[in-house]
């Protein structure tokens, strides 16, 4: 079953077909995703660009990642992944890894630099500088703490002080950064995709155990970036995106954390 959702002219669609051919997607883009603060990412970039997409949702706690024809797309079994139709004359490439990702989109279909710049510019190349530095080094150390917080099946309080310690430190280094900056983004006067790969861990602080009121000007780059209409709509793909108010109820924090304990402690043994 597959349902539309019509979006100021954009059609998202979102397929339960496993088939990357044209005739079963409208478009030539299909991301493959789940509400993630990576998977968030692709559809966030996407919805500011204006790209057509096709949706499809993964269920992670059935392991459909791990599938074998998932990993014909990405042989990590991770998502979020792309593919694309266009690319070589209608040949088609697989992308995963979301860094990867946001630099393919970018330098395929940003021509006209609305959120990335000229390739050799400082900017470009501070642009790489924060898009690896969230990819190795907020994302995995978040990851760790929302791990040990939230769902090892013994509570470390070494471990989880270790790595809620060093998502704060590398919270004061993004917060310095913005401090200094005169336009209130990461990298030059506009939206890059190191804002993009960031804004989803930041915006899911809670759920590693860090209040992000410690670190006033990531605070306010958060509330900036909930209100442009791109990352309402792509922090929504496939499922909207509550993280914020689960994180303010303690009994439905809990439950869902349960929930999701089981596979993600399978996955790791």
């Amino acid at each position: 079953m597959s349902s539309t959702l019509s979006r100021t002219g954009l059609i998202t669609r979102h397929l339960s077909t496993r088939s990357m051919t044209s005739a079963s997607n409208p478009y030539p883009i299909t991301l493959y995703t789940a509400q993630t603060p990576n998977g968030i990412k692709i559809s966030i970039l996407l919805e500011e660009l204006g790209l057509p997409y096709n949706v499809r949702s993964i269920s992670l706690d059935k392991a459909e990642q791990k599938e074998s024809w998932f990993l014909d797309i990405n042989p990590n079994g991770r998502i979020p992944a792309l593919t694309d139709l266009s690319f070589g004359e209608g040949k088609g490439i697989h992308i995963f890894e979301s860094g990867s990702i946001l630099q393919y989109l970018v330098e395929t279909y940003d021509k006209e630099h609305r959120l990335s710049y000229p390739h050799g510019t400082r900017e470009y190349w501070e642009t790489q500088e924060w898009l690896f530095f969230q990819n190795a080094g907020v994302g995995p150390m978040q990851g760790q703490a929302n791990h040990f917080f939230r769902y090892a099946p013994e509570k470390i309080p070494y471990s989880i002080k270790r790595y809620q310690d060093e998502t704060r430190r590398l919270y004061g280094v993004l917060n310095a950064r913005l401090d200094s900056s005169k336009s209130g983004f990461l990298v030059g006067d506009k939206l890059t995709i190191a804002d993009i790969t960031t804004y989803g861990w930041v915006r899911s602080a809670g759920w590693a155990g860090v209040d992000i009121g410690d670190f006033p000007k990531l605070k306010e780059w958060e509330e900036r970036l909930d209100e442009r209409e791109g990352v309402k709509k792509g922090r929504d793909v496939p499922t909207p995106n509550k993280i914020k108010e689960m994180v303010k109820d303690t009994k439905a924090a809990e439950k869902e954390a349960e929930k999701a304990r089981a596979w993600i402690v399978a996955e790791k043994e």
